[in-house]
């Protein structure tokens, strides 16, 4: 499987990056809707490790995009693109972060608190039961377990989601080795503070689009971005959870300012 998909016409400048890390092709929907406007590179991590990641949408993107691109960045793949923009700035026309994780530790403590209080009982012990076998190092076949934890914790994300579980998932694949190798070095980024400091080789304009019912807590990105960003906007969209594309609320006013973003 080639690591990128394109949608629209040439020429490609806006590219959609997408979480987890390892749930590649959930922004699909997101660059079919922005096809009509704009050619959309839509990239595939595929690499075990956070320098790989950023070296592989180097090369994704000097060989398939008209640089410099617009990099819109959803969860993971907001930090992913702001790690990517202090390290090739040159790169980067726009950074757009939706549903992006916070930048400092403190604001991190209480996420998953958050989603379990979401979920109810039975899922919560669902949920259990997916993290021992995600844990477990005798059990080499995890992908139904990491796409059942990513499913619960999706529902409790969302605030009014036009999506069933029934509905066909876009994620190509899930891959719970590249999620545990690159959040180990991710959140150990975060933990020592150099993430943050990341944002001071960031020459491009930032934008943050963060739903107000976001489990990952919207004062933990616009605090810490607002203090070190020469260039930064947040907005926070009402009656919205993390994945403002598939909320019955939001997803139209979403579209609306993602579309003025890029023009």
């Amino acid at each position: 499987m080639r690591n990128f998909r394109k949608y629209g016409k040439e020429p490609f400048s806006v590219a959609v990056i997408h979480g987890g890390p390892g749930a590649s092709g959930e922004m699909a929907p997101v660059a079919r809707e922005l096809a009509s406007g704009w050619g959309i590179l839509e990239p595939l991590q595929t690499v075990a490790s956070l320098e790989g990641q950023v070296e592989e949408l180097k090369t994704v993107l000097e060989k398939n995009a008209d640089l410099p691109v617009i990099l819109i960045g959803f969860s993971w793949g907001a930090w992913l693109s702001f790690i990517f923009a202090s390290k090739y700035s040159a790169t980067a026309k726009k950074l757009i972060l939706i549903g992006s994780g916070p930048y400092e530790e403190k604001y991190a403590e209480r996420i998953q608190e958050t989603r379990l209080s979401r979920l109810s009982e039975e899922e919560r012990t669902e949920v259990i039961s997916a993290v021992e076998i995600l844990n477990n190092p005798e059990i080499e076949d995890k992908k139904n377990a990491f796409a059942r934890f990513g499913t619960l914790f999706s529902k409790a994300d969302a605030y009014d989601s036009i999506k069933s579980e029934s509905d066909e998932l876009e994620v190509i694949d899930y891959q719970f080795d590249i999620f545990q190798s690159v959040w180990s070095d991710a959140s150990e980024l975060r933990r020592s503070g150099r993430l943050l400091e990341l944002g001071k080789h960031i020459k491009c304009p930032v934008v943050a689009i963060h739903g107000d019912y976001d489990s990952h807590p919207a004062e933990g990105v616009q605090k810490p971005l607002s203090a070190i960003l020469e260039s930064f906007r947040f907005i926070l969209l009402s009656n919205c959870g993390h994945k403002p594309w598939i909320e019955r609320k939001a997803r139209e006013g979403f579209f609306r300012i993602l579309k003025e973003e890029l023009h």
